[in-house]
């Protein structure tokens, strides 16, 4: 376990804090993101359905964790079908 400073909780705690807070916020309902913790701070991992929940489970984890840097590496999967045939070079 790494030193805290500043009465910060551990890193477990915040990531399972995080799992919770993406889990049970009505907004979100979000499982499948991985929280892991890096030397800079928390890496959020994942796919999600929208660029609109991206930015949701960020700022709503910016809210509740404002002193720990946080980054997103959160991938915006589709959900539907294609509207038209994608064509590679």
């Amino acid at each position: 376990m790494t030193e805290e400073h500043g009465g910060a909780p551990p890193d477990e705690y915040v990531e399972a804090e995080i799992h919770r807070l993406l889990a049970e916020d009505p907004a979100v309902a979000e499982q499948g993101i991985t929280v892991v913790h890096r030397e800079r701070g928390l890496v959020l991992y994942g796919e999600v359905e929208s660029p609109h929940r991206r930015e949701e489970i960020l700022r709503r984890v910016a809210e509740r964790f404002p002193d720990i840097p946080i980054t997103i590496d959160i991938g915006v999967i589709r959900a539907q079908a294609p509207s038209q045939v994608e064509e590679l070079p």
